[in-house]
């Protein structure tokens, strides 16, 4: 398949994820946003300000790993996606969206330096635990920053008071990390109300950390 028209097969699939996450109400308006390496000198990533669920793959942005803009207006958070390709050899493409329920929880409990993992088996086995970044000012290289120590190791990241990113070694692993991510935070919103969050047993959570390792470190 020429570049041209591998390039174009991609911008739908990042069309159609788009549309997934809003209508799951992952995104609202022109939030989050969506990239692919399609190789070594070229990422294609929605454009910026432009409501996701209207995006069509001819509205597409390129830039390269650098940040030089070849065609279209990228979006804020290009530096965050930027910073996750420089750090992540394996990533392939990147995720970023506002899941109401994982943002409320670092609204609500601001010290929280993770999502309570330890309490659901699925997301340790899943995603090997969710740490919550510090609060940047969204769209700026601040964000970048922020993201940087957790990077290769966590492919799924709360971002404090703002949104989510994950990343993966294909566009549905991406996708699917968002997924993962907003549907164990609407559990654990609920344990809470039913009563409070509480933990597996320390060896039950050792136990399924080391097999975690062994399963490997790909989103499920």
């Amino acid at each position: 398949m020429a570049q041209k028209e591998y390039e174009i097969k991609i911008s739908q699939e990042i069309v159609n994820v788009c549309r997934r996450l809003h209508s799951k109400n992952y995104l609202a308006a022109a939030d989050g946003n969506i990239s692919y390496r399609v190789d070594e000198s070229r990422i294609l990533i929605t454009p910026s300000g432009k409501p996701k669920f209207l995006i069509e793959p001819k509205d597409m942005s390129v830039v390269t790993p650098s940040g030089e803009v070849l065609v279209g207006k990228p979006s804020s958070e290009m530096a965050m996606h930027l910073e996750i390709y420089d750090r992540c050899p394996k990533a392939k493409a990147v995720v970023h969206a506002h899941p109401p329920t994982a943002i409320a929880w670092t609204v609500a409990e601001p010290k929280l330096e993770e999502l309570p993992c330890t309490a659901l088996s699925e997301v340790i086995l899943a995603t090997g635990g969710i740490p919550i970044a510090p609060y940047a000012r969204p769209g700026t290289n601040e964000m970048a920053l922020r993201v940087r120590p957790y990077l290769p190791q966590s492919r799924v990241l709360i971002l404090a008071r703002h949104g989510a990113v994950s990343w993966g070694e294909s566009l549905d692993e991406a996708y699917i990390g968002m997924e993962r991510l907003e549907h164990s935070a609407e559990i654990l919103m609920k344990a809470k109300i039913m009563g409070g969050v509480t933990e597996l047993p320390a060896d039950e959570v050792d136990f399924l950390r080391d097999l975690r390792k062994k399963m490997g470190p790909k989103i499920l």
